[in-house]
C-alpha cells in the first residue's frame, strides 16, 4: 500500500512540496495533509539532476517539519507540476531518474495551478512567477493551454521577461541614450553597479536571476519606465485570459508569485472578475496524484 502523497510544484525560482497521509478509514482512502517543504528551483530546463535534487531537498524538509521519518520511495506516490514538461525529452529523462517513487505523475505546472485554483472544478487560470502560462478545463473536460513557451522567447508579464526588459533599460541608460534615475539605479546595483560588472552578470543570468529583478519594476512602479514595463505586463495577461475564455465566462484565478501583484495592471474588467486561487499548485499536484491512484490502482 502506498502510505503518503506528495505534491510537488516547481519552477524556475524554487521548489514547494505538500506532503500527505493515505490511510484506509473504514475501507475508504483518506488523505490527510502533514506538512510542506521549500526547495530550489526544479523548472527541468536547469537540467535533470538539478532538478531531482531540488525536489529531494524539500521532501526531506516536509518529512522533518511532519516528525516523519522517511520512508523508502517504494511507498510513496508522488504527483509534479513543472516547467518545462513540454520538452518531451526533458519530461522522459525526469521520469526515467525517478528514485523508485511507487507512482510518479507528472504534468505541467499550469495543469496542477489549476487543479489547485479551482479544485479540480472547470475554471481558468493565468499564472504569472519566473514565467507565465494560462490553462482553461472546460466544462465538457476538455483542456486549453495558452503561452508557457518558455524564456526568452515567451513567458509575457513572467518574471524574467520583466526582469528583462529593466535589464535593457539600464543597458540604454548606461549607453546614454535614455535618461536614468531611481529606477535605472537599482537595477544596476542589483546586477553589479558598473558597466563591466552588468556585463559579467548578463553573460552568467539565467532565467531565475532575470526574475529576481521584477521586484524592483514593482517597488519603482513610480518610474515612468518601470511603470510602462508593469502595463505591458498587465496587457499581456489579459492577452492571455482573453485568448483562454474568450466569452469570459469561467471562473478565473491570478496565480503564481507575481499574480496578484500584477492584478493592479490588468485592464479594469478583467481585474474585476480575476481572484486569488483556492488552492496552490503543489495542492492542486496532490489533487491530481490522488485523482490517478483512484483511477489506476486497484
Amino acid at each position: 500500500m502506498i502510505d503518503y502523497l506528495i505534491g510537488v510544484d516547481g519552477g524556475g525560482t524554487g521548489t514547494r512540496v505538500r506532503l500527505a497521509h493515505n490511510a484506509l478509514l473504514d475501507g475508504t482512502l483518506a488523505r490527510t495533509e502533514i506538512a510542506q517543504g521549500h526547495g530550489g528551483p526544479s523548472g527541468l530546463g536547469l537540467g535533470i539532476e538539478r532538478a531531482w535534487s531540488a525536489i529531494d531537498d524539500a521532501i526531506e524538509q516536509a518529512f522533518a517539519l511532519g516528525g516523519i521519518a522517511r520512508p523508502a520511495p517504494g511507498r510513496t506516490a508522488i504527483g509534479l507540476g513543472l516547467a518545462g514538461v513540454h520538452n518531451k525529452g526533458w519530461a522522459l529523462a525526469f521520469t526515467e531518474a525517478n528514485p523508485g517513487y511507487a507512482t510518479l505523475v507528472l504534468e505541467t505546472d499550469a495543469f496542477t495551478t489549476l487543479m489547485g485554483a479551482h479544485g479540480g472544478m472547470p475554471g481558468a487560470i493565468v499564472a504569472i512567477g519566473t514565467g507565465s502560462v494560462g490553462e482553461a478545463l472546460l466544462p465538457d473536460g476538455r483542456r486549453r493551454e495558452v503561452g508557457g513557451w518558455g524564456f526568452p522567447s515567451g513567458d509575457e508579464a513572467g518574471g524574467a521577461w520583466i526582469g528583462l526588459r529593466a535589464i535593457n533599460h539600464v543597458q540604454q541608460v548606461l549607453d546614454g541614450r535614455r535618461t536614468g534615475g531611481a529606477f535605472a539605479e537599482a537595477v544596476m546595483h542589483a546586477c553589479g553597479g558598473r558597466r563591466d560588472a552588468v556585463q559579467a552578470w548578463l553573460g552568467k543570468a539565467t532565467q531565475t536571476a532575470y526574475a529576481s529583478l521584477a521586484p524592483l519594476v514593482l517597488r519603482h512602479a513610480e518610474d515612468p519606465v518601470a511603470r510602462a514595463i508593469l502595463h505591458d505586463a498587465g496587457r499581456e495577461v489579459a492577452a492571455i485570459a482573453r485568448a483562454l475564455d474568450p466569452d469570459g465566462t469561467l471562473p478565473l484565478a491570478l496565480c503564481g508569485g507575481l499574480g496578484l501583484a500584477l492584478r493592479p495592471w490588468l485592464p479594469s474588467e478583467l481585474a474585476a472578475r480575476a481572484h486569488a486561487p483556492a488552492g496552490d499548485s503543489a495542492a492542486g499536484a496532490l489533487r491530481m496524484t490522488e485523482h490517478y491512484l483512484a483511477h489506476h490502482i486497484e
